[in-house]
């Protein structure tokens, strides 16, 4: 993949390569209904890494023991001499096409940041919002991860390098070889990162900490919100230090959580 050139939609592995360009080998699962309900279980993630020029894809499926799978990635390219209607149809073609052959119970997208390059902003915006479209009409949730947060979530530093993230990646989904193209790790990123933000694998929710573009509730914050509301007072009340603990300086058992120990 490192040598396909945009323009090109190219396929990825089905958890037999790190990076794009082999055949999948597994077919993909059946339309039936997912695991979002309950993050304790195995979820297969769509993650994507938005980008009009250049459009990451991968379809993980992440376990309860916090181990992972590549189940395909690929990455969707557009030209920029390339009439913009086609190229946004492009994408969301795509995102539709993956979205229906791999079923998976949740995207995760990366959200889009202020840069002081106006165009990429732009053309990242209009498409993710085709890949957002695409998720929601299948009702799919969505939710939105910060570049730093998806670094933090995968290699326990915000500000890590794209080659960090690179070999965590490989580790946590063990990928025969590093990801190749830097979209595609975004992509592995994303999903990996949405996983352990979910809880899956952990005694407790975190989809409350999922941030959407505009602020709005993702349909996993809200499912949260419903559990919570038939807990006993005991049980929000452990909820609640847990949710503290997480947050920088917090404290639970007299021990700040905010640094490694």
């Amino acid at each position: 993949m490192a040598g396909s050139a945009p323009g090109v939609s190219s396929t990825g592995s089905t958890g037999s390569t790190g990076g794009t360009g082999g055949t999948g080998s597994t077919g993909p699962r059946g339309a039936t209904a997912g695991s979002a309900k309950n993050s304790l279980v195995d979820q297969r993630i769509l993650g994507v890494d938005p980008g009009l020029t250049r459009c990451g894809f991968a379809v993980v499926e992440m376990r309860r023991d916090r181990s992972g799978e590549s189940i395909h990635v690929e990455v969707t390219g557009t030209r920029s001499h390339q009439d913009l209607a086609e190229r946004i149809l492009a994408i969301q073609r795509a995102a539709e096409a993956l979205l229906d052959t791999y079923a998976p119970d949740v995207l995760a997208i990366e959200r889009v940041f202020a840069q002081n390059n106006a165009p990429t902003v732009v053309g990242t915006a209009q498409a993710s919002g085709v890949v957002i479209a695409a998720a929601a009409a299948r009702g799919i949730p969505v939710a939105w991860h910060t570049p730093s947060e998806v670094k933090a979530a995968v290699t326990d530093d915000g500000r890590a390098q794209k080659d960090a993230v690179a070999r965590m990646v490989q580790r946590i989904l063990r990928l025969p070889s590093l990801p190749t193209p830097v979209d595609a790790t975004d992509a592995y990123a994303v999903a990996i990162c949405h996983a352990w933000r979910a809880g899956i694998g952990t005694r407790h929710d975190m989809s409350a900490d999922t941030s959407t573009h505009q602020g709005a509730k993702t349909s996993w914050q809200r499912a949260a919100e419903a559990q919570e509301s038939s807990l006993t007072p005991a049980q929000q009340a452990w909820r609640a230090a847990e949710r503290r603990s997480r947050a920088p300086g917090g404290r639970v058992g007299g021990r700040g959580a905010g640094g490694r120990r």
